[in-house]
């Protein structure tokens, strides 16, 4: 099954009990086969996938989340469940290639801020827009380019990365550190230069990475959210009210970026240069800290930022709906796509004309 997800070019490999093996392919799920899986086959399909501790904690608390190796060195993503009628897994292909900043359609300014010796960068975006894949490649160029210590915390860990000019620790939450928040507590202590933290789930591991970010680490970090504006807010909020303030000036004076990514729907076909258009393409907002910024966090005037985006693209800034415009008239994605994924569709309608 993993290999036909892997020839297919499908991203995720669904099995689950009364349905064919599915594989999701360019965004839609297609079924492998006819054959439907009764309980017993998904059962022992996914009881296969799981060490003895992965099983028991399926047993336990009803999930296991955690990452195999192929025979062919692809790497997956897996989470087995119980559910209803028994017990299903998906399976995401993790790539074995690392993409180029190029690739992604980051600006060279990134480049720049995986200089800095401190400081915070958010990776943002709903689930399956390739977060993952972002701050796999950062972590690649610093590990290819930089003399650092690099710790990753992942659940699970995803991209394996080798010993390059960086030494690269990956500690796996459930594997070698019982969760985030201890293992941030215990990398303080690793002699860190850089600090990945795969998910920023709580309020304490938000804190803990925000305090890491101002003593002295750079730290790259992930949420679920769309927009510079809405990511801040989502940490702010995240705290109680008499904290609130604190956290205002803690994010002033640590926040380096915001990198926000949507996966869209393209036209498909061929650019004008002949190169082949993929079936998705990333629409991205990069916001980089300025003086005028990091006011507008002072003061809770956060939904100001976009503004101060839109004049200040020499730096390398640009919001999620200029990127989509952009998108749009060079024919690579559609107007309806391009709003159903706008934070302003009013506003971009008008754009677009």
């Amino acid at each position: 099954m993993l290999e036909r997800c892997l020839t297919s070019g499908g991203s995720d490999l669904h099995i689950q009990p009364g349905s064919p093996p599915r594989v999701r392919i360019d965004g839609e799920l297609v079924e492998l086969t006819n054959e439907i899986w009764d309980a017993r086959a998904t059962y022992d399909f996914a009881k296969a996938l799981c060490s003895e501790s992965q099983w028991a904690e399926v047993q336990r608390v009803g999930t296991a989340d955690f990452g195999i190796t192929h025979a062919n060195g692809e790497r997956f993503r897996v989470s087995v469940l119980r559910q209803q009628n028994g017990v299903g897994a998906v399976l995401r292909s993790i790539p074995s290639q690392f993409l180029s900043f190029e690739q992604i359609g980051l600006p060279p300014e990134a480049v720049d801020l995986l200089q800095r010796p401190r400081g915070l960068i958010l990776v943002t975006g709903p689930t399956g827009s390739g977060k993952s894949t972002t701050l796999a490649t950062m972590v690649d160029w610093m590990n290819t380019n930089l003399p650092r210590h690099i710790i990753t915390i992942e659940d699970p860990v995803e991209f394996r990365h080798s010993h390059k000019k960086s030494v690269v620790t990956q500690r796996e939450v459930g594997t070698d550190v019982p969760s985030f928040t201890e293992a941030m507590r215990r990398a303080l202590r690793q002699d860190p230069d850089v600090l990945l933290v795969g998910e920023m789930r709580d309020l304490e591991t938000m804190s803990a990475a925000v305090t890491a970010a101002e003593t002295g680490h750079l730290v790259l970090a992930t949420l679920h959210t769309t927009g510079s504006a809405k990511t801040i807010n989502r940490i702010i909020d995240a705290f109680p009210s008499d904290q609130q303030a604190q956290i205002r000036v803690q994010l002033a004076l640590s926040l380096l970026s915001v990198i926000s990514q949507v996966l869209v729907p393209t036209t498909g076909g061929k650019t004008k240069d002949g190169r082949v258009v993929p079936p998705r393409i990333s629409a991205l907002e990069v916001m980089i800290m300025t003086p005028a910024i990091a006011n507008m966090i002072r003061s809770s005037e956060v939904n100001k930022i976009p503004d101060v985006m839109q004049t200040n693209r020499q730096m390398g800034m640009f919001t999620l709906d200029t990127h989509l415009a952009a998108l749009y008239q060079q024919g690579l994605i559609g107007k309806g796509d391009a709003l159903a994924f706008a934070q302003d569709p009013a506003n971009l309608d008008r754009l677009l004309g």
